[in-house]
């Protein structure tokens, strides 16, 4: 989309999949055949399929509106029928069928409000409860990320101790490390920023806190992963590791 016809009041999910192709071509030209780049395949599919499920979510639910509105039409011309028969139209020839009336009208009155109260937050439950197991796993592939980043440990750089038959293989120097626990940084923003394309199509309390509690998932992760990046820098900074980095969070 050109710059000048993008909205920045809003999230673009268009311009969030975008991001997400580079982000996996840089990930794939600089880890080829890696279980990061097959992560990052696996965030871009989400992103693809995030974007068209929150725009279904965001548009009305025409036949769920219709049948709540024949519904409550319905309803409505009962109780029309019933006020007409109270106010003596169709005559009445006791006190006792005027008050059978008007406890019958008072039912219906109570019984409208009801089916009217369900029919209108149907719409709006189902949409919750649809978001709620995509953003579950939207929380999955935040852990999924980390699982990644988490034997990515600077100190084994430095380390004498000779590694065990379990031990990670140590395969990176400590300029890829760095840009290893930086793209998982990046795949973790990416999550944080699909879940909020939820938030942004449903205006519902609960969506809304458990998008926050995505977000302070992401947060605490990312919080680990800069202090390991910080580790390579401040090791890098003694002489201790060669670290070829120019800025922190700079592109592949």
């Amino acid at each position: 989309m050109p710059p000048e016809r993008r909205s920045y009041h809003a999230l673009d999910a268009a311009c969030i999949v975008e991001t997400a192709e580079r982000l996996v071509a840089r990930i794939g030209e600089r880890f080829p055949g890696s279980g990061l780049s097959r992560v990052g395949l696996s965030v871009l599919e989400t992103a693809a399929v995030t974007r068209e499920r929150a725009e279904r979510l965001g548009r009305p639910n025409r036949p769920l509106r219709l049948t709540a509105a024949v519904s409550v039409g319905a309803l409505l011309a009962l109780v029309a029928y019933g006020l007409r028969a109270l106010l003596g139209l169709d005559g009445f020839d006791r006190i006792s069928e005027v008050l059978q009336a008007t406890e019958s009208l008072v039912n219906e009155f109570i019984l409208l409000g009801l089916v009217g109260a369900f029919f209108f937050s149907l719409e709006g439950r189902l949409k919750r409860r649809r978001a709620l197991i995509h953003l579950h796993e939207l929380r999955s592939l935040a852990h999924i990320i980390d699982m990644h980043q988490l034997t990515k440990d600077p100190e084994r750089l430095q380390s004498p101790l000779p590694d065990t038959a379990s031990s990670p293989q140590r395969l990176m120097d400590a300029a890829r490390l760095s840009r290893y626990l930086d793209y998982c940084s990046e795949l973790l923003s990416l999550v944080t920023k699909l879940a909020a394309l939820y938030g942004q199509a449903l205006s519902d309390g609960v969506v809304f806190g458990a998008v926050n509690d995505i977000e302070s998932l992401v947060g605490g992760l990312q919080r680990k992963i800069w202090q390991k990046i910080s580790l390579l820098e401040a090791a890098g900074a003694e002489g201790k590791v060669p670290v070829r980095r120019t800025r922190k969070g700079a592109a592949a």
